[in-house]
């Protein structure tokens, strides 16, 4: 490259006119308007528009017309402005443009598979863009989506700096302990039959860093779940993590409502009241259905399990007296529901667990419905009142154990949401940040197929001081000092404080969850060893970097995100991964794979 640039292509303004200057980057467009050749020249900053006129250099002019979309090339020439009624004010560079007088072609391009502004390449099938991912990228709103991800680490670690953090690195291989997402194993050439995992989490390292007297570490950190991917859920993912000696939940709460006050701030420019509201456990389940709420919009769940005790419908009474609970919302407006919207509707309750989805039509004055007949005068009162019913209004219900009907209407409420958006009856927007704190969750839930009790956050979570003596007698009763945080119906982060005295901890490993002593010293031994020389109280938590990022750019895809992800199937479209290996290399870790019939 013998021409070195003098400016990027969003930079130059009136204020350079007459200027001599050298462009790089790629060719944009290019348009032939009688002989004169304009090119949109565009670099990683924006877009300058270059004129090669043939009466100035015919010759030039001619070579300039033969270029092609995304070939690299660099020109020099004069700042000039624009003609009258061409300047375009929607470009920092709008109101000049280069008199072309050199022109370097650094590489010539093949015409790209799909178009590379933004209307064209969102109409382009997912897996295409990531076959030609180096071209995706190219694209402004996947060149911003990046931008935005650098400033909101860059945030992030200014902010834990300031808070005296240290950023310390924790090892990618580790040892299995399978009690959570299945991992992925590493075989190791030196130890025939041995494996490493890689890491899910730093969680143990964090803890055993406090036990080292960091007392403050964060790490932004890669982390890596062999699970089944979707839209907000990748194999290897970026975490913010963070742990604290000497601290307890308000603590927590006060120092990561700072960090997403900094981000949002120096992002998006917005300040976040804070502190945030917090929520209990039971309460976002008995009112949205789910732990992590989102709170932009009501129809929130009513119980009817008392009312429907003693109903002549025997589905609810049936429900309602065997321990059951009987939950309903009201999506307002949402009569006007197509026969295939119910059934969708239906399909999805089932697959959740509901045998049906039990529904009620407001509707010329009337309630329509196969179920009304069973009900009462005082039962149709009381959800009248209780649910606010009116002309146009649609009812469902979901009757079933307690935490399934959550679940079950949670998720309607949400696809109710979904179906009312569509129809223009209800406004929820992206940049509405509602965030919060659920707390209070319980410490242990039982495992039907395991027939053992299994840690709902993870097993080194500390319960909450007064609830300690239910371990011994009722662990169900026992609520655990954990916390996510949430933000429109997504989870950005969850932690806790840790248990730090080895006999609690091994109390939980053995006497409540039942893990074998064996097994707990070959897993956790190193763990509770260290506890055992003098191990502060701890806690911390982990955001998810993607979830944030994706929330930041308006994007519901954290594939959106990631430079380069893997698909919905955990493939690597554009370096065709994961291959099969030589059978020298397999003979080398002392494994052989097994094909499935």
């Amino acid at each position: 490259m013998s021409m070195k640039r003098t400016h990027h292509c969003a930079q130059l303004t009136p204020a350079d006119l007459g200027a001599s200057v050298t462009l790089s980057g790629w060719v944009d467009s290019v348009r032939d308007h009688g002989g004169i050749v304009f090119i949109d020249l565009r670099d990683r900053k924006g877009i300058t528009q270059v004129k090669f006129d043939p009466q100035d250099n015919a010759e030039l002019g001619v070579q300039a017309g033969h270029l092609k979309p995304e070939s690299v090339i660099s020109i020099a020439g004069k700042v000039v402005p624009r003609p009258e009624g061409t300047v375009n004010a929607t470009l920092p560079t709008g109101g000049i443009e280069i008199a072309a007088n050199a022109l370097e072609v650094l590489n010539v391009s093949d015409t790209p598979p799909f178009p590379l502004d933004d209307i064209g390449g969102d109409k382009v099938n997912e897996d295409l863009r990531l076959t030609y991912r180096y071209l995706d990228l190219r694209r402004p709103k996947m060149r911003k989506n990046l931008q935005v991800r650098h400033r909101a680490a860059k945030s992030i670690r200014d902010y834990f700096d300031s808070q005296e953090f240290i950023e310390v690195e924790t090892p990618a291989l580790f040892k299995s302990t399978p009690e959570g997402a299945r991992e992925y194993l590493v075989p190791s050439r030196i130890h025939a039959g041995q494996f490493y995992a890689l890491s899910q989490s730093p969680q143990q390292f964090k803890q055993i860093l406090m036990v080292a007297g960091v007392e403050k570490y964060f790490q932004i950190a890669r982390c890596f779940r062999d699970e089944d991917l979707r839209s907000d859920r990748q194999m290897e993912f970026t975490q913010v993590d963070v742990e604290a000696s000497f601290i307890d939940r308000e603590g927590i709460y006060s120092l990561f409502e700072g960090m997403l006050k900094k981000v949002w701030k120096d992002v998006l420019g917005h300040d976040l009241p804070t502190p945030f509201p917090r929520m209990p456990y039971i309460d976002a389940m008995n009112r949205y259905g789910v732990d992590k709420p989102d709170v932009r919009f009501g129809m929130e769940l009513v119980d009817f399990t008392e009312l429907f005790k003693n109903s002549a419908f025997k589905v609810f009474a049936s429900t309602a007296t065997g321990g059951g609970a009987i939950k309903a919302i009201n999506a307002k407006g949402l009569a006007d529901l197509t026969q295939g919207e119910i059934k969708a509707l239906e399909e999805i309750a089932k697959s959740l667990g509901a045998k049906g989805l039990a529904f009620i039509k407001v509707e010329g004055g009337e309630w329509k419905s196969p179920i009304v007949k069973f009900f009462s005068d005082a039962e149709k009162a009381a959800l009248t009142a209780q649910l606010g019913l009116a002309e146009g209004d649609m009812l469902f219900f979901a009757a079933a154990p307690w935490e399934k009907a959550c679940a079950i209407l949670g998720r309607i409420r949400l696809e109710a949401a979904a179906l009312l958006q569509k129809r223009g009856k209800l406004t929820i927007r992206a940049d509405d940040w509602q965030f919060l704190w659920v707390v209070d969750f319980p410490l242990m839930s039982y495992d039907e197929a395991e027939n053992r009790y299994v840690a709902t956050h993870h097993p080194f979570t500390a319960p909450v001081a007064e609830d300690a003596s239910y371990l011994d007698t009722d662990p169900k009763k026992v609520r655990g000092q954990h916390y996510d945080v949430v933000l429109n119906g997504m989870e950005l982060g969850g932690g806790s404080i840790r248990i730090h005295q080895p006999a609690l901890q091994k109390k939980v490993f053995e006497d409540v969850l039942k893990i074998p002593a064996d097994v707990v010293e070959s897993r956790f031994g190193y763990m509770l060893k260290a506890f055992t020389y003098g191990a502060p109280p701890h806690g911390g938590i982990a955001f998810g970097l993607d979830r944030m990022v994706a929330l930041l750019c308006g994007t519901t895809s954290i594939r959106d995100v990631i430079a380069f992800p893997k698909t919905q199937k955990g493939q690597d479209l554009m370096a065709q991964s994961p291959t099969p290996v030589t059978a020298k290399q397999l003979k080398e870790l002392h494994i052989a794979t097994v094909m499935p019939e």
